[in-house]
């Protein structure tokens, strides 16, 4: 790992830490290929929060572009947030891993609004298969510039929200507001691990 890409991670971490304090576990997932993508686990006021640590090392950018700038682009990791309903998800950690690698391995760029479909259920057990990207309460973090270089996009925290196979595909006809708009109409609270799909 390059000294740059280590002092992202470790950054990236800090920044964690200083939002929801010490984590209370932590899981390492290895890509073939790519570095380990790490993903911490902070329990928040009865809400787990499981949190990508390694997305953000580079900036995700174009896969058709011969040539990528190496410092410039959108950073971002991805954060799960589920309520503390006795519900133990395994396997989650490594769904989350998945979701971090994408960039790297399928060269998605992600971004809130974005839908990502993993095609197996995001823990063992669970209904949901796929997850809708949003903003999160976690603040951007700025990244020093390199030497001689332009400054780099900030790390950004997209809430990775858990839906079924049937909300995504409402997301695909209508629109990721319009599934929002649906969950509030209903009073859905969709860190709850036990949520049925809303009625759509």
């Amino acid at each position: 790992m390059g000294t740059m890409a280590q002092n992202v991670a470790a950054t990236v971490k800090a920044h964690l830490v200083e939002r929801f304090g010490e984590p209370s576990a932590s899981a390492s997932v290895t890509f073939l290929g790519l570095e380990a993508v790490d993903v911490l686990c902070f329990a928040d006021n009865g809400v787990v929060r499981y949190a990508s640590v390694g997305c953000a090392r580079t900036p995700m950018n174009d896969p058709t572009q011969i040539l990528n700038d190496p410092h410039l682009g959108p950073r971002a990791e991805v954060i799960i947030s589920i309520r503390n309903v006795g519900v133990h998800p395994n396997g989650l950690h490594r769904r989350v891993a998945v979701l971090a690698a994408a960039p790297a391995v399928e060269g998605v760029v992600l971004a809130a609004d974005g839908l990502m479909d993993l095609g197996e259920p995001l823990w063992d057990g669970s209904r949901f298969s796929a997850v809708l990207l949003g903003p999160s309460d976690v603040p951007d973090l700025a990244l020093a510039a390199p030497a001689d270089a332009e400054p780099r996009d900030p790390v950004q925290f997209l809430e990775a929200v858990p839906i079924t196979a049937t909300e995504a595909a409402w997301v695909r006809v209508r629109g990721a507001e319009a599934l929002r708009e649906a969950w509030a109409e209903a009073k859905i609270d969709v860190t709850d691990p036990t949520r049925g799909p809303v009625t759509l």
